[in-house]
């Protein structure tokens, strides 16, 4: 004998295999899921939950965890209405309809609350958070070659020495000419220059600065002319673009000697300690009698390494005596007036001073070689 249970609206129940009407005379033995019902009821009260926790959101981060877990692919929703295929045949339209409105009804109430929200952050601002700690900003730092300029400029002014600059595009006359450097010098070759006319240059020297500064004024004079130079010239100790500083003194009784004293005064204050110095003799147009100045080496002390090849001794600029003939250009007079210039290049001098052993990690902007001055 079957089990009577009470029927709902009048749809068919199962109940031990015999099915029933709500006036209790049965029909044909049949098994038939009555699962459409159970998932009615769980779609009506998907929509009230659903309805309540989106009224209960605050902040758009609360949102995106109620899409997902209400309305996203793998949601409560699409978890219901994969069960469809347990309905019975001619109930899961109804099923099917009242599960896609539903869900219509909650993504476009789910959309208004939406806008709402967004709306409010954005009047809002992004409010700090006072409770979490402080972020120290990155502080920046000089450039390792801005940092030597700087410190080569210091050290000279405090000699008595002014600053002067000049333009990066240079006549001929004043690059060249001005300087001693005939038309048929090496330097004027287009291998070694870069030229932007017949007549205008980007400066290979600061030197021009000399000329300019000597047409323009009378002695006595202590100038250095810091800035960036150009030659057709590049590998792992020389580069296209590099910072030089040039310097000259003119004045009555200058001597080889002032040059010396001028020099090594430099070299103990820009290294932290008394080196060495040793002039070989050279050749430069615009001074006679000319020297490469060499310092003794600052990584062995003089001892000799691998930076210095074993021999004591670091090549660290030139300088010399201004020849007579760069005085007769601009006017000066040679028997009264005498001078010295010396010209180094900013490079060179923080490789030495900082150990670095190639010229490009200055321009390669990596923050690990950069960060560490």
């Amino acid at each position: 004998m079957p089990v009577m249970v009470p029927s709902i609206d009048r749809h068919v129940f199962f109940w031990g295999g015999f099915s029933l009407l709500e006036d209790g005379f049965p029909l044909v033995f049949f098994f038939l899921s009555a699962f459409y019902y159970i998932m009615e009821q769980e779609l009506q009260r998907l929509a009230a939950e659903s309805s309540k926790a989106l009224e209960s959101l605050e902040t758009v981060e609360q949102l995106e965890e109620f899409r997902i877990r209400y309305l996203g692919r793998k949601g409560q929703f699409s978890t219901i209405m994969r069960q469809l295929g347990s309905v019975a045949k001619e109930d899961r339209p109804r099923i099917g309809q009242l599960a896609n409105s539903l869900k219509k009804d909650l993504e476009e109430a789910f959309e208004i609350k939406q806008a709402a929200l967004r709306a409010v952050s954005a009047k809002n601002g992004d409010r700090p958070d006072l409770t979490l700690p402080g972020r120290r900003p990155q502080n920046g730092t000089l450039h390792p070659v801005t940092r030597v300029m700087n410190e080569a400029c210091a050290i000279f002014e405090s000699l008595g020495f002014s600053v002067a600059e000049g333009p990066d595009v240079e006549t001929d006359y004043y690059n060249f000419e001005a300087l001693n450097i005939p038309a048929h010098h090496p330097a004027r070759d287009m291998h070694d220059t870069f030229y932007v006319s017949d007549s205008t240059l980007l400066r290979t020297h600061t030197s021009p600065m000399q000329a300019r500064i000597m047409t323009s004024q009378q002695p006595p004079l202590r100038v250095i002319a810091p800035g960036k130079v150009y030659r057709c010239d590049s590998d792992i100790t020389h580069t296209p673009m590099f910072h030089q500083l040039e310097g000259f003194l003119v004045d009555r009784a200058v001597s080889f000697a002032d040059l010396k004293g001028v020099l090594s005064v430099f070299t103990e204050k820009m290294f932290g300690r008394k080196l060495a110095l040793r002039f070989r003799p050279s050749y430069f147009p615009f001074t006679e009698p000319s020297a490469e100045v060499d310092i003794a080496c600052v990584m062995c002390d003089g001892g000799g390494c691998r930076v210095c090849k074993k021999t004591g001794w670091l090549e660290i600029l030139g300088a010399g005596m201004i020849d007579p003939e760069v005085f007769t250009m601009v006017g000066y007079d040679a028997e009264v007036y005498s001078g010295f210039a010396f010209g180094l290049g900013i490079e060179r001098i923080a490789m030495l001073k900082y150990g670095i052993s190639d010229i490009r990690m200055f321009y390669e902007n990596d923050l690990r070689f950069l960060e560490q001055f």
